[in-house]
């Protein structure tokens, strides 16, 4: 009993979630542990949000009567657990020299650094219980002083000292020249976000590591973000750790997270873009205001402030620990909402609007258009990329202004972040949601002249089917556009003719490698890029291939 042997690491420590969702978690990963798919345990239906609990009587740790040790004992754990996720738990406290995971008897050993380490994680644990894939474990203080490898075990403390050190390599490198070091505020960017990100849906996702307080969104760099603030660093480094490089939502909005330079947050209003729960009474501010709150000492992180996500704002009134709804999500087609914000998402999507509180319908209005040059047609290949136009109408007598209608709400605010501002026939156009609840077509007899078309049954809808991998290749307007359904056959100077036929400088071309039915093609601008996709999507190859064409995020 005086030392326990390692056991062989053989692990992707830090992968990137797959097909399951941060949302769609019923039992979710809590107070640092790794986020990992959820095994159907019939006895592992915790629910994360009630994490912080008493523990039942039948295993609460009498951690009074405990010798402190830097070994910590680790009980309850699920069959299918790695030692990765053991190591998760342990590094927000300290470093963490050695690890031993006794799968048969569901339990582990952890060994940090120093004893003071080790007391921070086991205080930490006996009020707020940690989980694995689920299921809560229970930490307390090890009878063992220190874990020992013997000479018959050295291929395994190899390998296990590697994936520690790349343990914390990853903490400690995650702290650049451009973040600051540990800290209680976390700046966080969503990556490829397809589906709206509410600040009710990070709270919901980021309160099940401790208690938030303070949160604010913005958009930077045409890319959402947002600051978070923890009561403590602890905390704020194990949410950090599990939640760094995982989707909200199935192959799609990846949260990236760093430390942010500021200590606290200094928020002026409370609403859908910035929220202090411990002052529930702040105003609302004027929600047409995109300056509707300010940073302390966060001189121009607010230069491009977040206007374009108006999600259905409820406020969270429930104190932390209880059920937090996702008021402003919209329903995704093949995924549910975790928790009882569900219904309230779905009520979001409908069309619920309740007195007070502007929503992200289907319908966008979009203004200072090149009234010479716009078209129905137009309108739908580019706003298409982003989802399924179902109607556009042209205004008959404001011809620089038109409406037009997504399939889905949050397609609608999908094409709206990535094009309000954008040059389109010379002009910079303005795209905002609409009063409207949809797009009427003209009464007989009414004049037209041809400036509403319904595309309800067109066959260049890109995302037709849920779920669509399309989804997942949607990005900003860039010079490079992404082209598919190439004829196998075809050369790199024949569609490079059609282009500059077309109008069209092509700045490069480059087919990919193993697939020569894409290719990249490089315009010299984001406004000829545009153009060329409204242009040349569709365009006829062959008999049977027609082009495809959607923005890149690569160059050549």
């Amino acid at each position: 009993m005086g030392s326990v042997s390692p056991a062989p690491l053989g692990f992707d420590i830090y992968r990137q979630r797959g097909s399951d969702e941060l949302l769609s978690q019923s039992g979710g990963v809590s107070n640092g542990a790794v986020m990992s798919p959820q095994p159907n345990h019939a006895d592992n239906n915790n629910d994360a949000k009630k994490a912080c609990v008493d523990l039942d009587s039948q295993v609460k740790l009498d951690t009074k009567n405990q010798k402190p040790s830097k070994v910590i004992h680790i009980r309850n754990i699920p069959n299918e657990v790695t030692e990765a996720e053991i190591i998760h738990l342990g590094i927000p406290f300290g470093r963490v020299t050695n690890v031993l995971v006794l799968k048969g008897k569901n339990q582990a050993f952890l060994e940090m650094a120093d004893e003071v380490a080790a007391a921070q994680m086991v205080t930490y644990f006996t009020t707020c219980v940690a989980q694995l894939r689920g299921r809560a474990v229970y930490v307390q203080f090890s009878t063992h002083k220190e874990l020992k490898t013997d000479q018959t075990h050295s291929n395994a403390n190899a390998s296990a000292q590697a994936a520690l050190q790349a343990a914390q390599a990853l903490a400690a490198g995650a702290t650049n020249e451009t973040q600051g070091g540990p800290n209680t505020v976390l700046r966080v960017i969503i990556e490829h976000m397809v589906y709206p990100v509410t600040l009710e849906v990070l709270y919901s996702i980021f309160s099940r590591y401790g208690k938030v307080l303070k949160i604010v969104t913005f958009t930077k760099n045409n890319t959402f973000q947002a600051l978070i603030q923890y009561p403590d660093v602890v905390t704020a480094q194990a949410a950090k750790l599990s939640l760094d490089g995982q989707n909200i939502y199935n192959g799609c909005c990846t949260l990236r997270i760093e430390y942010s330079k500021l200590n606290s947050l200094n928020v002026k209003y409370n609403n859908d873009k910035s929220r202090d729960y411990t002052n529930p009474n702040l105003p609302t501010g004027d929600p047409s205001l995109d300056s509707a709150l300010a940073l302390t000492g966060a001189t121009g992180v607010l230069a491009t402030p977040f206007a374009a996500m108006h999600g259905l704002s409820a406020p969270i009134t429930s104190p932390y620990g209880s059920s937090v709804g996702v008021a402003a999500a919209m329903p995704l087609a093949g995924f549910s909402l975790a928790g009882s914000g569900a219904n309230n998402a779905l009520g979001a999507g409908a069309g619920l609007r309740l007195p007070g509180v502007q929503t992200t319908g289907s319908v966008l209005l979009i203004s200072n258009l090149n009234e010479e040059m716009v078209t129905p047609d137009a309108l739908f290949t580019l706003f298409g990329v982003y989802g399924d136009v179902i109607r556009v109408k042209i205004l008959f007598n404001k011809k620089d202004s038109a409406l037009v209608q997504m399939a889905e709400n949050h397609q609608a605010h999908l094409a709206m972040t990535h094009m309000d501002k954008l040059n389109v026939f010379g002009k910079q156009i303005r795209v905002m949601p609409s009063k409207h609840q949809s797009v009427q077509l003209p009464k007989e007899g009414q004049p037209d002249a041809g400036l509403t078309k319904d595309y309800t049954n067109s066959s260049l809808h890109r995302f037709k089917k849920p779920g669509s991998k399309n989804y997942q290749n949607i990005y900003p307007p860039s010079a490079t556009l992404h082209l598919s359904n190439i004829p196998q056959q075809m050369t790199e100077e024949t569609i490079k003719d059609a282009f500059t036929n077309a109008g069209f400088t092509v700045k490069a071309f480059k087919f990919f490698p193993k697939d020569r039915k894409m290719a990249l093609i490089q315009m010299q601008s984001i406004e000829d890029a545009v153009m060329a996709l409204i242009k040349m999507h569709n365009y006829q190859l062959s008999e049977s291939n027609h082009l495809r064409v959607s923005f890149s995020k690569s160059t050549i």
